[in-house]
């Protein structure tokens, strides 16, 4: 059960296994025990994206135990607040939750692949992440 008086996020993507769980592992390592984190997939998939644990774990966080959780209308109303990464999930409003969506840099799209797409994409996320952490621990 989420602590009323500290803020929560639930992070979304399609599959749950890169974005999402990414932008998750950053927010621990940069808000630590301030914020509930959670994750999420609108099409949870089977397995995490190794690339994408590697490339946190770069970085001391480590999301390598985690596993894709399917999206529920109760996790988003638990969290309070949803931010989408990425255009490829969609999801539904629910009253009382705010959304927002997150148009994170995808480097394949200039021609950059493997290791350093994801490092790219890290860094857009922990960029992203620290500003939430910043507006979440600032609204009242």
């Amino acid at each position: 059960m989420t602590d009323a008086r500290k803020p929560a996020v639930l992070f979304v993507c399609q599959t749950n296994g890169g974005k999402s769980q990414m932008a998750a592992g950053l927010m621990r390592l940069v808000a630590g025990e301030e914020v509930e984190i959670s994750s999420a997939g609108t099409k949870a998939g089977g397995s995490l994206n190794e690339l994408s644990a590697e490339v946190l774990l770069d970085l001391g966080a480590d999301i390598r135990a985690e596993h894709p959780t399917q999206l529920t209308e109760e996790a988003m109303r638990q969290a309070g607040r949803v931010v989408i990464l990425g255009t490829n999930a969609q999801v539904d409003p629910v009253e009382g939750v705010t959304v927002e969506r997150w148009e994170t840099d995808e480097p394949s799209l200039r021609g950059i692949e493997g290791r350093e797409r994801m490092e790219l994409l890290r860094d857009d996320i922990l960029a992203r992440v620290r500003d939430l952490r910043g507006r979440l621990l600032t609204d009242d």
